[in-house]
């Protein structure tokens, strides 16, 4: 008996979602979570680097795009957790880096006087 041609069933595409960014480090654990599958991979530390640096350019535009001083605040928290990041890269910690913050601070002054230098008038 000759067995019957039937149309295949082609698998169904899977659906997918591409980030192809840097995330924090329970995001694949709550993808999961949600039944779904994270596809990920851990960065040398040269594209680490620069996967940091995109981060950082993508939290900054979010502080901008925030909605409320809640909103903005915790923006502003994520980009203190990318410049933590950066600095462990460097060899330092966030404490080391808010410490050369204060003594630039002390040097040269912070921003909190709000002065906007329009011009240098050169004798």
């Amino acid at each position: 008996m000759k067995a019957k041609n039937h149309p295949s069933k082609a698998a169904s595409p899977r659906k997918e979602e591409i980030y192809n960014k840097l995330v924090r480090d329970r995001i694949p654990e709550i993808i999961i979570s949600n039944n779904q599958k994270p596809v990920t991979r851990i960065l040398e530390d040269t594209e680490y680097k620069s996967e940091l640096e995109k981060k950082l350019l993508e939290e900054y535009h979010e502080v901008l795009r925030a909605g409320s001083p809640a909103d903005r605040l915790e923006e502003l928290a994520d980009i203190l957790e990318v410049v933590s990041s950066m600095g462990q890269l460097e060899g330092a910690t966030l404490d080391e880096i808010i410490a050369i913050m204060l003594e630039k601070r002390k040097k040269r002054g912070g921003f909190s006087k709000k002065i906007f230098l329009e011009k240098v008038v050169l004798e």
